[in-house]
């Protein structure tokens, strides 16, 4: 018996009821009854009925009373028009709330009620008829065997007055109700060993369902006897281990992480390199601002934030500058630098590694000893600073396409190990003495450079200006002189004279997969504005001395941040000419920048920008409740 049901898959059979019929007739007519027309048709004469009939009633009777005629001396049109607004009225209120006039008016007889039982104990008849020795939505598992051959069988089925439902697939199967088509003498499996899942279940709390050996693990875990780190090392799989390691924390704080994803993400690529102990992924938006037209070309750019009106804000200074013609971007300078600090026992031993190390004949021999390093590092200088007996060595290389942090480091390293033959007393406090000076604001980085130095410009033309960017030449241009510039002097900016570069930078290193830290530096900009052509058209540019970007390593190999170098064309490296693919990156970012600065002066100048705040980066959503 058990093997036969396991050989072959019957359809499902479906007793299709018959249609119930009242006790009572229904005698109750529609209002859309009233004419042999079509109900569009009925409902337009009538419509026009009414407002005609009371046009004219309203007309007639202002005439009776200026002539001082009595209002119930009518006329025989006006008792005509009379009896069309009470059929015209009737009739609107019986299409439009025909339950409401009918539960008014027609009051319901007790052969009605009866005829109501009845159909009530009929269908108690149906369900005694149709009951098992089980009720099959309350004790009996109606899941559908696993079968070889079930994933292709169709049963097409029709629930009294529903649609028809296919079921094609075993888990389609499973779905079906239990009362209305599934035969419930269908045995089920044995249950499944079980497996970590989280689910939420309506508003309960998330269950985690686990194996006995994950529960040992996140026992031990809690307990302390198992570092949290060493998961994915015992375990051989990334994904269980950040399961395992977000359920301990869990325990251990006594808080939820069911708002944070687990699934759907690729642990196994950020192993040793992007991230430790993971428990989930955050997830932000991302927006795309563009066309932006720069050098000729035409690139949709990724910005991925949380900020309302941010990316159509950059959109719309990539519209007015592909009305204009486009931009311009020019690179300035492309070196990476890394800055470690040596400690002397005497201020004149200082001085004279310094002068070692800027004197010209030596450099050649400094730089094969660095780029044995890298086949893309290449020494490209190194300037010195003394304070006492510490000096500071400043190393700046070309890093290909790559960021280029790790690459420089490892060329330093060579150097100063080289060193130690010639200056043995020399101390080695730290490869990185913050004269590079990395995700800090710094004065060397604003003046020197750090990364890719890019200049940006484009001429808006007046009449751009005026229609979509809604402000002036004029406006912008001393907006810019007492903002960019005298403000932020008397703020006492470094590097940040400009509007808001820092919101299109980062945006734009989330996307692609920068280190997001390094947009301290990255953002340092000066944004300038000048009317030309006559004062007819704007002149703006924007000049960042310390853009630091790459196109290979880090998060740029993401499955998510590699879509969106892909999307600019600039993704991993650059098989023509080494570094041209981030050297391109650091072009569309300073081109983004300007899209930026454009359209939020603007904003600013046609005092547009808290309304526009107002109504793009205003939630609608009650955020006690969310947290809760």
């Amino acid at each position: 018996m058990e093997s036969s049901r396991r050989s072959a898959v019957k359809p499902v059979i479906v007793l299709k009821p018959s249609k119930r019929v009242s006790l009572v007739e229904d005698t109750t007519g529609k209002a859309s009854d009233a004419l042999p027309l079509p109900l569009y048709l009925t409902n337009a004469v009538f419509f026009t009925l009414f407002f005609s009939v009371v046009y004219f009633l309203l007309s007639r009777w202002r005439e009776k009373i200026r002539a001082s005629i009595p209002l119930h001396a009518v006329t025989f049109p006006e008792i005509v028009a009379v009896f069309a607004l009470v059929a015209s009225l009737i009739y609107l209120l019986g299409f439009f709330g025909i339950d409401f006039v009918q539960s008014l008016i027609i009051r319901p007889s007790g052969d009605v009620w009866s005829g109501e039982d009845d159909e009530e104990g009929n269908e108690v008849l149906l369900r005694e008829e149709d009951a098992r020795t089980v009720p099959c939505g309350q004790a009996l598992d109606c899941s559908v065997p696993s079968l070889p051959h079930m994933v292709r069988n169709v049963t097409a089925q029709r629930l009294f007055d529903e649609k028809p439902v296919r079921v094609t697939t075993e888990e389609d199967a499973r779905k079906v109700s239990c009362g209305q088509a599934v035969d419930c003498s269908l045995r089920s499996l044995p249950p499944r060993p079980p497996i970590v899942t989280s689910q939420k279940l309506f508003h309960e709390k998330t269950v985690i369902v686990t194996t006995e050996e994950d529960e040992e693990i996140i026992k031990s875990v809690v307990a302390g006897t198992l570092p949290s780190y060493s998961l994915e090392t015992k375990l051989g799989d990334c994904k269980r281990a950040a399961a395992i390691r977000r359920e301990a924390l869990q325990r251990l704080t006594g808080r939820s992480l069911s708002g944070l994803p687990l699934d759907g993400f690729d642990y196994e690529s950020i192993l040793g390199q992007c991230c430790e102990m993971p428990v989930g992924y955050v997830q932000i938006p991302v927006g795309i601002a563009g066309p932006l037209l720069l050098n000729g070309r035409e690139y949709s750019v990724p910005m991925a934030t949380t900020e309302g009106c941010l990316v159509a804000s950059t959109n719309r200074g990539c519209k007015a500058i592909h009305l204009s013609g486009g931009a311009a971007s020019i690179l300035l300078k492309d070196g990476m630098t890394r800055a470690p600090v040596v400690r002397f026992s005497t201020a004149k031993r200082a001085a004279e590694l310094k002068f070692y190390l800027e004197d010209p004949e030596n450099f050649d021999t400094l730089a094969v000893v660095f780029n044995r390093s890298s086949r893309f590092g290449r020494l490209q200088s190194i300037k010195c600073a003394i304070a006492g007996k510490n000096l500071y060595l400043r190393f700046t290389c070309s890093t290909g396409d790559a960021m280029g942090m790790n690459m420089v480091s490892k060329g330093v390293q060579n150097v100063l190990d080289f060193l130690q033959t010639d200056f043995p007393d020399m101390d080695v406090i730290g490869i990185s003495g913050n004269f590079c000076s990395d995700k800090k604001p710094a004065a060397v980085n604003w003046i020197e450079g750090r990364g890719k130095s890019v200049v940006c410009e484009a001429i808006i033309e007046g009449d751009v200006v005026r229609k979509v960017l809604k402000t002036s030449v004029e406006s912008l241009v001393e907006l810019n002189m007492l903002k960019n510039l005298t403000g932020s002097a008397m703020a006492g900016a470094l590097g940040g004279f400009n509007a808001h570069a820092s919101n299109i930078v980062t945006a734009i290193y989330i996307a692609t997969g920068q280190d997001p830290a390094q947009n301290v530096e990255s953002s340092h900009c000066i944004t300038m504005m000048e009317a030309v052509n006559d004062g007819k058209d704007l002149h703006i540019s924007v000049t960042m001395p310390s853009v630091e970007v790459g196109t290979v390593g880090g998060g740029t190999q993401l499955a998510s941040q590699s879509a969106c170098l892909n999307l600019l064309g600039v993704k991993g490296a650059s098989k023509e000419v080494a570094g041209a693919n981030s050297r391109m990156l650091a072009t569309i970012v300073a081109g983004a920048v300007l899209a930026g600065e454009l359209s939020l002066m603007s904003a600013l100048a046609a005092g547009q920008l808290v309304k526009s705040h107002m109504k793009y980066n205003r939630s609608s959503k009650d955020v006690s409740n969310l947290s809760s």
